[in-house]
């Protein structure tokens, strides 16, 4: 019911009885995005009850960490929930980035070969591999080489490109990037990663299928390692956080390549025996077991804002019906003006910073400049509820996240109103 409240946000009533409109012809996507949220609820819980999670798990620990329970319980939780061997959750990863990095120089040597398969990857690993810059300590200052094969223009892997790289280059690591980035492009299906998986294989059986999962998460029931991946990487403060996880990253696979990249992590020869943290492991375990409902969440907002950009006849991608392996939205604005009037409005309707304005600027690991607004809890955090843009055309937003649906809905409420008030409704094709 629309009262006060909504008033006092800038929230028109308009604005309001079309988003209730709305949710009502989207029943049956949310249905089924709260089945999925069933079944991935039901593996979480069997992880920590299969590792007889308990209370003293959440102890912090001091120094080197040796014999740290809580780490050791959180990392087999963790594989347990990804139908892994085995798996690293590490405070000590400061983000996704740094985790792929990890993964890549852990398993990677001189003279070896990287190859991406689904275009470029995202822009702060870009200067980290040696795609770009002359930042020391890239993998390309160890001699180590990047092949890349671009995803087909319907967003399909380019399955006989990659074949005949991987006959010339037995490429040592395979690099997948589930989410977008900042590309206009589907997130990719662990299911359609199945047949290029096997045929690389076929091809190369020593290569290593690596899969940037950031925003993947939790998305579906079934993950890249479900379909052939030998490594699954991402962040804490995305989808396994759960929003309540203070910082860290994570990767789970094979047992053979997860202790390869431990010694990388922390010291060959001591792998993943040390490790300590000071702060409670609490977070970390409430989190990953939060994760599938706050996904559900982040999920059926992302679905709510296509909806009204369709409604409007704006670019939006991916549409509102369709099957999402990421929890990225991205919207699609004429001006420059427009894509910073969005990413202010939804800056106002955060719970912390609601009053700061966001500037385009330029940030560490991009090409363009970026207008970043995140009034989260978490710095950086984009299972909360943001959105951000590379200033550069074709003007694109790209939001995600939302602890919760109810606040995903007031925020969607405020860009319609937004929407409406803009002469035409800042129609962009």
């Amino acid at each position: 019911m629309y009262d006060n409240y909504y008033n006092q946000l800038g929230i028109t009533k308009s604005a309001y009885d079309t988003v209730t409109a709305l949710e009502r012809e989207l029943e049956c996507v949310f249905e089924r995005i709260e089945r999925i949220e069933s079944l991935n609820q039901a593996k979480v819980l069997a992880a920590f009850q299969n590792n007889r999670v308990a209370a003293h798990h959440f102890n912090p620990t001091t120094g080197y960490g040796y014999n740290d329970v809580g780490r050791e319980c959180l990392d087999k939780v963790f594989a347990d929930a990804f139908g892994t061997e085995a798996a690293i959750v590490s405070p000590q990863l400061v983000s996704g980035t740094h985790a792929i990095f990890c993964v890549l120089a852990g398993i990677l040597r001189s003279g070896e070969t990287l190859l991406a398969i689904s275009g470029r990857p995202y822009d702060t690993l870009l200067e980290a591999i040696g795609i770009e810059g002359e930042a020391e300590g890239s993998l390309r200052d160890f001699n180590i080489k990047y092949e890349q094969v671009d995803l087909l223009p319907s967003g399909k892997f380019d399955i006989s490109e990659i074949e005949k790289v991987v006959i010339t280059h037995k490429p040592r690591l395979v690099h997948v990037q589930r989410s977008r980035g900042y590309a206009w492009r589907e997130a990719i299906l662990p299911s359609d990663m199945a047949p290029v998986f096997e045929s690389i294989k076929k091809l190369s059986p020593e290569t290593v299928i690596v899969v940037d999962n950031c925003y993947g998460e939790f998305t579906l029931p079934d993950e890249p390692t479900d379909h052939g991946a030998d490594i699954i990487v991402g962040s804490l403060i995305k989808n396994p956080g759960g929003g309540l996880a203070p910082t860290g990253g994570y990767f789970a696979g094979k047992r053979e390549f997860v202790d390869r990249i431990a010694n990388r992590l922390t010291v060959p020869g001591i792998g993943r025996e040390a490790g300590s943290y000071f702060g409670s492991y609490l977070p970390f375990y409430q989190g990953l077991f939060f994760a599938p409902h706050v996904v559900a969440q982040s999920l059926k907002t992302s679905i709510l804002f296509s909806k009204i950009f369709e409604k409007y006849g704006l670019s939006t991608m991916p549409s509102s019906d369709s099957v999402r392996s990421d929890i990225v939205q991205s919207l699609r604005f004429s001006t420059k003006e427009q894509l910073v009037g969005f990413c202010r409005c939804i800056q106002s309707v955060s719970p912390v910073d609601s009053f700061a304005l966001p500037e385009p600027y330029a940030m560490p690991g991009y090409s363009d400049e970026v207008i970043m607004a995140a009034g989260a809890f978490i710095q950086g955090s984009s299972i909360e509820l943001s959105a951000d843009a590379p200033i550069c055309e074709p003007y694109t937003g790209y939001l995600q996240g939302g602890l919760t649906y109810s606040h995903g809905r007031i925020a969607a409420m405020k860009v319609l109103t937004m929407l409406e008030e803009t002469e035409g409704g800042g129609e962009a094709k």
